[in-house]
């Protein structure tokens, strides 16, 4: 039986975080993180949690990036141990360089609330690019919608994966069988539960809505990532908040609708995180045992600036299609049905949901880098280039051979196999 937890009083940040601005400037950074943290160790009550996070919201202080990305790191420190050595051995293993893609892991999430209800894009996205990289899906279930990432998987027929068997203990040997995992946010973040019935009792959107992706657990090797914000005004800070979390190849993206996803339906505001070479850094960059993280005292191998530019379905190659025609708000089972008839290639060429899927891998295998390759066997490169300079159709190109060859089915039918077999 657990002990009762000992809490820890948090009133003085909160007298400053009330204060009108400019005084509630004073706050520091670090000590909002550190309250932060005492939530996943139980040490907050929750009438604190609620002012804590009432207050971050109302003064704003949720959309500064230094703040997010130190919230952020509190979870992450928060999360379950695993085995970074075995992990990153397994990764290497399955390691096919590509382009400028070195065969890293990469995330694609939404941090969701755009209450547009659209059909699982990411969920279904990092599936199908899974044979061309080697995919860390970070999700939960639904929080802002009636199907989320772990909702949709849950509902695959006949068999859905074991998602609540995939823990820190299993993850590296999952890697031996399959390019796809993805983590159940639970059985990874226990301390969540301690914010649970505050978030539910709250209903407004807190720090914890934009902090999902972030959290991902294996955050320190994944090499890419896209991630979609459900508010224009926030593109630029979340793409700031990565920066300063030392992420280097990434696209942060915000459809015209104030869709987390790059929308089907017109124009996205995009985010560039573009990735070079650090002059300072001393080692060898064609080591492939080195994935680029470094201790605190050594320059890292990698630096980015951040590029803002738009880009719409024509840049694709594909028309552009209404919300309404790429709804999801479904019950999971029907969203898994659709997920699994795109695995299948059972649906039409020109299928409004498919194209908006298409989109948003073909975005994900741009910026890793995997559509620099000049040459590959999947068929003729498309060498056009885009906004951004990125090889945006050739980005689709990969995208349908990934489903038409059968190959995005495969990694997750291994996948599914795994996590039943746990």
């Amino acid at each position: 039986m657990e002990n009762p937890p000992t809490h820890v009083s948090i009133a003085p940040l909160l007298k400053k975080l009330s204060a009108p601005a400019p005084q509630n400037n004073d706050v520091d950074v670090e000590d909002i993180a550190l309250a932060f943290s005492r939530t996943f160790e139980n040490r907050l009550t929750t009438t604190q949690l609620a002012a804590l996070l009432t207050l971050l919201h109302s003064s704003g202080k949720d959309r500064h990036p230094d703040v997010i990305a130190k919230c952020a790191q509190a979870m992450r420190d928060a999360a379950v141990f695993f085995d970074k050595q075995k992990l990153k051995k397994a990764v290497g293993k399955r390691r096919r360089k590509l382009g400028e893609y070195r065969g890293g892991l990469c995330d694609i999430a939404g941090t969701g609330g755009d209450l547009h209800s659209t059909f699982n894009i990411s969920t279904t996205s990092s599936i199908i690019a899974s044979p061309i990289l080697i995919m860390a899906k970070h999700g939960n279930r639904a929080q802002t919608s009636m199907s989320g990432s772990a909702d949709v998987l849950n509902a695959i027929l006949p068999t859905p994966p074991k998602i609540e068997a995939l823990t820190a203990e299993h993850l590296a040997d999952a890697y031996e069988h399959t390019n796809y995992t993805f983590l159940f946010a639970p059985n990874f973040h226990p301390g969540m539960r301690y914010a649970a019935t505050v978030r539910r009792e709250l209903g407004l959107r807190t720090i914890f809505n934009l902090l999902g992706p972030l959290a991902n657990p294996v955050d320190a090797h994944i090499e890419t990532r896209l991630y979609g914000v459900a508010d224009q005004k926030l593109g630029l800070i979340y793409a700031q908040a990565l920066l300063l979390s030392g992420a280097t190849k990434a696209l942060v993206v915000s459809g015209q609708e104030d869709l987390d996803e790059i929308s089907c339906a017109g124009k996205t505001s995009c985010w560039l995180l573009r990735e070079s070479k650090n002059p300072e850094y001393k080692g060898n960059f064609d080591d492939e045992e080195d994935d680029g993280t470094s201790d605190d005292e050594a320059p890292p191998k990698y630096v980015a600036k951040i590029e803002k530019f738009e880009i719409e379905p024509a840049d694709f190659g594909l028309p552009a299609h209404p919300l309404s025609e790429v709804g999801g708000g479904k019950l999971p089972r029907q969203n898994a049905e659709v997920l699994m008839s795109i695995l299948r290639n059972e649906r039409s060429p020109d299928d409004p949901i498919l194209h908006f899927v298409l989109m948003n891998v073909a975005a994900l295998l741009v910026v890793s880098g995997a559509c620099e390759a000049d040459t590959c066997e999947s068929g003729e490169v498309i060498k056009e280039r885009g906004p951004a300079g990125g090889r945006w159709k050739e980005g689709v190109r990969k995208a349908r051979w990934c489903i038409e060859s059968g190959r995005a089915l495969d990694e997750f039918q291994k996948f599914i196999d795994f996590t039943n077999s746990l």
